[in-house]
């Protein structure tokens, strides 16, 4: 585990603590902290510490000049964009050391940066092939063994609190939103699409996760330990960053559309293309947390007042006023709709038995599944590459001529 990756995941689990222990759950607080430490008395990964002094530092600067952020009291809207440009911020350090470690591979020089295996999140068809090898034949992948890991706990996310990783941890749900911010400072009209074609649309994001699907799915349990054995399977994460960076014409037509996307319509790409919301909409149907409306409280019910201030704040254009239950498979957990509420009664994140998550628990939820799994997955060694960095020197100068 690298450095950046070892100082961001001390930050988000210390943090999560402060939040703990600030929202009185003085229990929670201490086990997490105690799971904590004996992942690093067992690792005994001199980065880990690293990590924690900096997270220290970084909380105890906070309690003092910025006490509501320490305890998570400021407001819904402002912890979310916190934690997603903390996170965002985090996956830019990662990329630019992976550029720098490919880079050195690609000179034949020994990198000065150790690879960060972070980035093998962005290998979904990897990391399913893997869970099928663990499953089906008890085979544990040990080159991108940090792939399989953040797919389970991207999944664990959806399971327990819907589609909140968009919402609150994605950095590509993150750029789209400043790509339409920017559209809308020189165009300010809104380009909303018919219903009918906003269905059609929203359904391409799942044919593209059917067709993951169908690569892992189809692919024989005999040939899985040859795959993983196999050459392009070593060096799924640069072939997977020269196809952004050296993109055809399909390609180049594929990132244009995305990007006229992302510019007309808020939320478009999570909307309309991205498969891995595709997968948390139906696995958030299986959530017990939903947005909740009681009528009682309600503005709208109670005193007969016209109210649509929660319809009007959802980025996903979910009709929230009307209904006694979001189910949507658009819900990001994202919380505008509670923020927008006048009656903190009215609307909250609960489940159907009325146990209720505030969005700072939301918060240390995702951040602890985000950040305590994989750090528990690397002390029980599988979440570091094992490729030897020689043979990625070797096979990086071929990455053209390697297939499937």
């Amino acid at each position: 585990m690298s450095t950046i990756e070892s100082i961001t995941l001390m930050l988000a689990l210390v943090y999560s603590i402060s939040l703990l222990y600030w929202s009185h759950n003085k229990w929670g607080a201490a086990i997490t902290a105690a799971m904590l430490a004996a992942a690093m008395l067992v690792s005994l990964h001199w980065p880990l510490f690293i990590g924690l002094g900096v997270a220290l530092v970084g909380l105890f600067t906070l309690k003092k000049f910025q006490p509501e952020i320490a305890q998570g009291q400021q407001r819904i809207n402002l912890l979310r964009e916190l934690i997603r440009h903390a996170l965002a911020l985090s996956m830019m350090l990662v990329a630019v050391q992976f550029a720098i470690n490919a880079a050195m591979l690609k000179a034949g020089v020994d990198p000065i940066l150790v690879r960060p295996d972070i980035g093998d999140a962005f290998l979904p068809i990897a990391g399913g092939i893997e869970l099928k090898a663990a499953i089906g034949l008890g085979i544990f992948d040990n080159d991108h063994p940090a792939a399989a890991v953040m797919l389970v706990v991207v999944l664990l996310t959806g399971l327990l609190c819907k589609r909140a990783f968009c919402g609150w941890a994605c950095p590509l749900g993150l750029a789209g939103d400043y790509l339409y911010k920017l559209r809308k400072r020189f165009i300010k009209e809104e380009f909303a699409p018919p219903a009918w074609l906003d269905w059609i649309l929203r359904m391409v994001k799942y044919l593209f996760l059917i067709a993951l699907l169908f690569i892992v799915i189809t692919m024989p349990l005999a040939s899985i330990p040859h795959y993983l054995d196999g050459y392009y399977h070593k060096v799924a994460d640069l072939k997977m960053a020269y196809f952004f960076l050296s993109p055809g014409p399909i390609a180049l037509f594929c990132f244009g559309l995305i990007l006229f996307l992302a510019l007309w319509k808020r939320q478009a790409f999570c909307r309309y293309i991205c498969p891995y919301g595709a997968l948390l909409g139906l696995i958030s149907f299986l959530s017990p947390f939903k947005i909740r409306r009681s009528t009682e409280h309600c503005l709208i019910n109670s005193k007969g007042m016209k109210c649509d201030k929660c319809t009007r704040a959802c980025p996903a254009n979910i009709i929230v006023h009307t209904q006694s239950t979001v189910r949507s498979d658009e819900c990001q957990a994202c919380m505008n709709c509670v923020a927008a509420c006048p009656k903190k009664e009215a609307l909250y994140f609960s489940t159907r038995s009325g146990i209720k998550m505030s969005a700072r628990g939301l918060a240390i939820m995702l951040l602890i599944l985000l950040f305590m799994i994989p750090l528990w997955a690397y002390v029980g060694g599988i979440w570091h590459s094992e490729t030897p960095t020689e043979l990625r020197m070797m096979l990086i100068q071929h990455l053209n001529k390697i297939g499937h």
